[in-house]
């Protein structure tokens, strides 16, 4: 018997308990089941068409990921995010982004360069439709195809389990007057400085434009909530 070709063939199992995941992962960061709300896993079963355990595991696996909260005897929910972890999760996204678009500049292709500009090219047209959440998918596909080209499996899954767990977030920031056009011309600026493979200006680009997000975001917290506003200032 051929066992090192048995051991390359995939369970049909683990391929539906990957969709699962994948599948109730999705339904969580599109904002299809809210922050706190309960996850009752017969109704689950019931939704993906697949067995209780399939969806205990996809529950751990998207509570190890931060993005559901299980508690002994009370099941699980979505995980509610505070303004304050909002922040710090854009921050650290801040120190991963610049670390992902210096190695970019250096592994930076012809190629690349001309995706990064169709990326603007889109994106430009989604300001002059004032669409800012056509603008902000279009602005996530750009972040990542950064991440692919950095080529760093560590930093990109770790960014991707941040962009998830922030995601509502990210809106509210992007809807803020002004801010579309203002994070177009910092993504040009980010592109035209890989286009010239500059680790430094690369970085220098990413943590101008982070440094607005962060900024933006915390003018969205005063405005929506003052006193939770001034306790993380006074961190």
């Amino acid at each position: 018997m051929d066992n090192s070709r048995h051991d390359q063939v995939t369970s049909p199992d683990t391929d539906r308990s990957v969709a699962v995941y994948r599948e109730l992962r999705e339904h969580i960061v599109s904002g299809r089941f809210q922050p706190n709300e309960r996850l009752v896993e017969v109704d689950l079963a019931r939704l993906l068409g697949a067995g209780r355990t399939t969806i205990r595991a996809a529950l751990v696996r998207l509570d190890q990921e931060g993005l559901v909260q299980r508690s002994p005897n009370r099941g699980a929910r979505v995980r509610l995010l505070s303004d304050r972890e909002a922040l710090e999760i854009e921050q650290v996204r801040s120190a991963l982004e610049e670390l992902l678009v210096r190695q970019a500049a250096r592994r930076v292709t012809a190629r690349d360069v001309a995706g990064l500009r169709a990326d603007i090219a889109r994106m430009r047209a989604r300001v002059a439709e004032a669409d800012p959440l056509g603008y902000s998918e279009l602005n996530a596909s750009f972040h990542q195809r950064i991440w692919t080209i950095a080529g760093n499996q560590v930093a990109t899954s770790l960014l991707s389990t941040l962009k998830s767990q922030s995601i509502r977030f990210q809106y509210r920031t992007i809807l803020q007057p002004g801010r579309l056009l203002r994070s177009l011309e910092e993504h040009q600026a980010i592109a035209e400085a890989l286009a010239a493979r500059d680790p430094e200006a690369s970085q220098t680009a990413m943590r101008v434009h982070l440094q607005h997000v962060v900024h933006t975001l915390e003018s969205a917290i005063a405005r929506q909530n003052p006193q939770a506003a001034r306790r993380t200032a006074g961190r």
